[in-house]
């Protein structure tokens, strides 16, 4: 063959699913810096002390409380927007408004600057999270339907692992001003816009018409790829988006309910110091971000709801136990297992609604269903932090959160896919061939 036919071959054609893992990548870089959230209990505990703001337990909640109530404002918002502009702008602009929260949050120094603090780390801080946090879910989903649960496991997995770096360094950043911990937010502030800015830059939705080469929608009747796409609103008027939604509200409110208290219990029940108990936090957050690839992938093999009954039985249990778990290792086992199915329940609700839902307005649909998140984020820290009090009273707290998981674990098991517009249409026809037969 001569060399001028060579040049003139056509060029193979690329595959549309190429360059779709640096996208992860980018959503994972996005996620760390947002997920540094769950590293607020190390704050909490410094906060509490004489020589910085002196806050009591309640008071010490309070912002991160507000900044979990502000995310689904966020991701409701989000959600829509992306649905329509698009994932790249509106991830950038969560970043930004996500680390101006942070910065504002580290000119609160006293007492009376409180207010300072929930403006900035919570109301600022929590609406930027949630625009930032909804768009690599809803992303994913659409570059990666041959592995739904897997991918959003992995969406979400660098939000839960946010804390393994941010609980040391924050720790770290508190003791070199302990009368003034809320300094720590200015480096981390910074540093969170820049690791959010970087990976959103990358975003981007796959062109129209994009199908990934050789997968084939399942028809197994476990997902739902085969069923129509429903609008936001089409959703809403679904009794199974209000089950999957308060599934959601449960599961975060037993975890949260731990999460918040970590740092303080793993000092007052293991005796760690505080630098140990930091260290411990950081650990846990392994498992929070783990957990979300874990049970994503374990939803795939044993089905959503299953999944769901075992998250939230595990946790009632651990809870139960936790209060009793004087022994550093023990505690740590148990939280860990917490932590686990706690993000467990974000790595794999994204999946589950797609399943009843489909995908294409994935962004408004779970943006909606955020407000999970952001009721048990208000629901369970107070109760938790109420219930503790300043008596220390962990056990009364703890079985209270253990009893709520075990009984919600009843959601699970009544909530049941969507009918399919085909076998609506099936019992339609059937029931007219009835009518007529009756009639003949």
């Amino acid at each position: 063959m001569t060399d001028t036919a060579k040049s003139t071959r056509p060029a193979a054609p690329a595959s549309p699913t190429r360059g779709r893992w640096w996208i992860v990548v980018a959503a994972l870089l996005l996620q760390f810096s947002i997920g540094a959230v769950y590293a607020w209990s190390v704050f909490s505990t410094a906060l509490k002390s004489p020589k910085a703001m002196g806050l009591s337990n309640p008071e010490a909640s309070l912002p991160f409380e507000v900044t979990i109530g502000m995310i689904f404002i966020g991701t409701y918002i989000g959600g829509r927007i992306q649905d329509k502009r698009g994932p790249r702008p509106v991830a950038i602009t969560g970043g930004i408004i996500y680390a101006l929260g942070s910065l504002l949050a580290s000119l609160a120094h006293d007492h009376s600057q409180f207010w300072l603090l929930i403006l900035g780390y919570g109301v600022i801080g929590g609406f930027g999270l949630g625009l930032a946090y909804i768009v690599p879910i809803a992303m994913l989903q659409k570059w990666f339907p041959d592995k739904r649960g897997l991918i959003t496991g992995l969406a979400v997995a660098g939000f839960g692992f946010g804390a393994v770096l941010t609980a040391p360094v924050a720790q770290s950043l508190i003791a070199v001003h302990p009368d003034n911990p809320t300094w720590a937010f200015l480096p981390l502030g910074l540093a969170y816009l820049v690791l959010s800015v970087v990976g959103a830059a990358f975003f981007r939705n796959p062109p129209e018409g994009y199908e990934v080469p050789g997968w084939v929608p399942s028809t197994s009747g476990r997902v739902r790829d085969s069923l129509r796409e429903y609008t936001g609103r089409e959703a809403l008027r679904a009794p199974q988006w209000y089950l999957l939604t308060a599934i959601l509200t449960l599961n975060t409110t037993v975890g949260i309910s731990l999460i918040s208290q970590a740092n303080s219990s793993a000092v007052d029940i293991a005796g760690y110091t505080l630098t140990g108990a930091a260290g411990v936090v950081g650990v846990l957050a392994l498992f929070n971000g783990g957990g979300r690839i874990f049970w994503a992938w374990i939803s795939n093999r044993t089905g959503r709801m299953p999944a769901f009954g075992l998250m939230l039985g595990l946790q009632g249990v651990c809870l139960l136990l936790i209060p009793h778990a004087g022994n550093p290792a023990f505690f740590v086992a148990l939280a860990a297992i917490v932590y686990l199915c706690y993000g467990g329940g974000f790595g794999t609700m994204p999946a589950t609604a797609g399943d009843f839902f489909g995908v294409k307005h994935a962004g408004a649909i779970y943006g909606l269903m955020i407000i999970g998140w952001s009721l048990g984020g208000v629901i369970g820290p107070p109760i938790i932090a109420s219930l503790v009090g300043a008596d220390k009273a962990y056990t009364i707290g703890y079985t209270v959160m253990g009893i709520i998981a075990l009984v919600s674990i009843v959601l699970t098991v009544i909530t049941r896919m969507p009918r399919s517009k085909d076998a609506d249409a099936k019992g339609t026809a059937a029931k007219a061939t009835t009518a007529t037969s009756t009639t003949a």
